[in-house]
């Protein structure tokens, strides 16, 4: 696009230039003209003088006294006559040359032995119905000296506006391009992980195609959070079922059908998480509205799952729950956010751990878990319910359980807070609206 463009800005130039040198030699062919013609007069009566009225009586020998340089034709531009200066000059066959060039554009010039050139002004005659013409010729090296002056000064000007134009051209193509390589630059950056998003300082014509790239980057990255998120939610809800299973087997109290019939159950929750959290993944946190779950039956199973795997802190765990209470969420909903909270409650006890549900006059349900440990400190009871962050640093775990259940609180317009337990420890409270037809 660059070269296509200085290419066509050159041949206008030169063309133009062509144009200007051409019409600047019109212009002085048409000022010499003028000039001859005003010596027309003159040269009347120079042959008037000679008895050579009309010119057509002139011939070769006749000698008229004039100052110009000048020659008679016929029709067929035959030379009848010339004056003394132009045999002085040897100019010889003036007329038959002039024929030669006669119908190219002015101005008109005629050259001799290679060297001399001579402006040439032609007067045609009617005489008695027959055509004759009077030429009269003029040193042209001056006149052609000025042209060529022109014409270099012209092309040296043309020279200038190329240059001048190649500047332009190239800031031009700089700062056209410029958001361009800007572009290029950044994507390398996002490639490289350096950069999260294309920056917003484009010009309009980019402004399109930068925020299209930055909506594909947002649901790539959206996407890839979300199946992340979705892997560590399930390796988390899968790890207390695992180390459940593996206290089912060490308890040496059960014998080989309690154990195969409670590890089995074991199993068929970890089926039901994968399930659950595959079906996550794929749909983000949208939560089930039409759906309600009893929650006495969750609430048991896990507490007996949990006492058994906390066994030698020997918890005392109780509940509050009518057996007909449901809540408006998925059974996976339910299993993933009662045994987190409850999983919690009872890793970081002191020996009890209560479970609480109930309606509330606002047409809501109410969750409380609460325990009797070491409580939360107030400064970080919202940043425990982030990703990665955990109240207690010093066992173990991910800060991934509260992270989940506020997803899945959030997802179904309900809210999640931790207060101070009656117990002595936390208490993890929450309230979602119930359905039309809860």
């Amino acid at each position: 696009m660059f070269a296509t463009s200085l290419c066509i800005i050159a041949l206008v130039g030169f063309g133009l230039a062509w144009l200007i040198n051409l019409l600047h030699a019109q212009h002085s062919y048409n000022q010499t003209t003028r000039s001859l013609i005003a010596k027309l007069p003159i040269i009347a009566a120079e042959f008037r003088e000679n008895n050579l009225i009309p010119i057509t009586q002139a011939r070769e020998e006749d000698d008229i006294d004039t100052q110009y340089i000048m020659a008679t034709c016929d029709s067929a531009y035959t030379t009848l006559w010339r004056s003394e200066y132009a045999i002085n000059e040897n100019l010889t066959q003036i007329c038959e040359q002039y024929l030669a060039i006669k119908d190219n554009l002015a101005p008109f010039y005629l050259n001799f032995n290679q060297t001399q050139s001579y402006f040439a002004y032609l007067l045609s005659i009617d005489v008695d119905a027959q055509m004759y013409h009077l030429l009269i010729l003029q040193d042209a090296s001056e006149l052609k000296k000025e042209l060529s002056q022109f014409n270099r000064l012209t092309y040296f000007r043309l020279a200038i506006v190329l240059f001048i134009a190649l500047i332009m051209l190239m800031s031009a193509a700089y700062w056209s391009m410029r958001p361009l390589r800007q572009l290029k630059h950044e994507l390398q950056q996002l490639q490289g992980g350096q950069q999260r998003s294309l920056s917003d300082d484009y010009p309009e014509e980019l402004t399109g195609i930068t925020t299209a790239l930055n909506q594909l980057i947002s649901q790539a990255d959206a996407r890839q959070t979300r199946y992340q998120n979705a892997m560590n939610d399930l390796a988390h809800s899968l790890k207390t079922r695992l180390a459940a299973s593996m206290a089912i087997i060490d308890d040496r109290d059960l014998d080989n059908e309690q154990q195969n019939r409670q590890i089995l159950k074991q199993i068929n929750d970890m089926d039901h998480l994968v399930q659950y959290q595959l079906k996550r993944a794929m749909l983000g946190q949208q939560g089930l509205h039409f759906q309600h779950t009893h929650m006495m039956p969750i609430v048991e199973s896990l507490g007996q799952m949990l006492t058994k795997l906390y066994q030698l802190k020997s918890v005392t765990f109780t509940h509050n729950i009518s057996p007909h209470i449901t809540i408006p969420l998925s059974k996976g909903d339910v299993m993933e956010l009662m045994g987190n909270l409850m999983e919690n409650a009872f890793r970081l006890c002191a020996c009890q751990v209560k479970v609480i549900i109930q309606y509330t006059d606002n047409n809501q349900i109410r969750v409380c878990v609460e325990d009797d440990g070491p409580g939360v400190d107030d400064t970080i009871k919202q940043k425990i319910l982030q990703r990665g962050m955990r109240a207690d640093t010093q066992s173990s775990g991910q800060g991934i359980g509260l992270a989940v259940c506020q997803e899945i609180v959030t997802s179904y317009g309900g809210n999640l807070r931790v207060n101070a337990s009656n117990l002595g420890g936390a208490a993890f409270i929450i309230e979602i609206p119930l359905s039309n037809n809860a």
